[in-house]
């Protein structure tokens, strides 16, 4: 159980850099320091917004299969680098043997309180048409903002296609342009709410207002989650070895975050 589980391949190049933030969080001085991580890098699941909005294949059975690999791995915490999935995420909740965190979530908890009022959204059209991050949003009582369907969504939209296949130059040229539009309408902050995103903001050198990087962020509880329970010095156990819930003892859903949790809850705990 000692033991992150991700739901990858949505896309590939998020995956990885989604892992490179969870080595580079974790205070390490050596390999065996670092956390035990596996990966369902799938990247044959259909296109998340496509299905959302009505235009393609549903992708809940194929999230679903990699869900049912991680189980059988043994993870004892499940996250999934891809914004857009969330709308499904109480789907994925309910499967998973392990507790997830919410990528949401997580973004929201990273505003700083009473220094942000106007958010701006940056994600595939799907997401925002599911809804999640303006729900998020609102129990903090902050104004979402979306860009134009008929104007800077095209920029977010080329953005994400651009990093997708792997012109990551090409990708930050249209982040600027995104961001820009953002700072004409009043945003004080922006929710880079598909992790393509800000694999494109490295890109940019002084963005002119805050970022919130929904990959770092969901790395950032996954990593104080495992560090939590000490899986950085648990051994490797298998599922079927009597003694693991003694090496990596399940913490209550409430207490996952003790150390620094925000106020609300990141965490879905496993569902019977």
């Amino acid at each position: 159980m000692s033991r992150i589980g991700i739901v990858g391949g949505m896309g590939p190049a998020a995956t990885v850099d989604f892992m490179g933030k969870l080595v580079a969080l974790t205070p390490a001085t050596c390999d065996q320091e670092h956390l035990p991580v596996v990966v369902a890098n799938l990247p044959h699941i259909p296109d998340r917004s496509r299905a959302i909005l009505g235009e393609g294949d549903d992708p809940l059975p194929w999230m679903l299969k990699s869900i049912e690999l991680l189980n059988d791995a043994g993870v004892g915490l499940v996250v999934v680098p891809c914004n857009t999935s969330h709308h499904w995420f109480d789907d994925m909740a309910r499967a998973s043997r392990a507790p997830m965190l919410h990528i949401a979530r997580a973004c929201v908890a990273a505003l700083p309180p009473g220094e942000v009022t106007r958010v701006m959204l940056l994600a595939t059209r799907g997401a925002i048409r599911s809804g999640f991050y303006q729900r998020e949003l609102a129990e903090r009582g902050l104004t979402c903002l979306a860009p134009d369907p008929a104007g800077a969504q095209a920029s977010v939209d080329a953005c994400i296609r651009a990093v997708k296949a792997g012109d990551v130059a090409l990708g930050g040229t249209h982040l600027a342009a995104a961001l820009a539009d953002a700072q004409a309408r009043g945003a004080q902050a922006v929710i880079m709410g598909c992790t393509e995103i800000p694999v494109a903001a490295a890109q940019i050198k002084d963005p002119g207002l805050l970022l919130v990087d929904s990959s770092l962020e969901l790395a950032r509880q996954a990593v104080r989650h495992a560090l939590f329970l000490g899986w950085n010095r648990a051994p490797w156990v298998d599922r079927s070895d009597p003694v693991r819930d003694a090496v990596a003892p399940a913490a209550p859903a409430a207490n996952l975050h003790a150390a620094a949790a925000p106020p609300h809850a990141l965490v879905a705990p496993t569902q019977s």
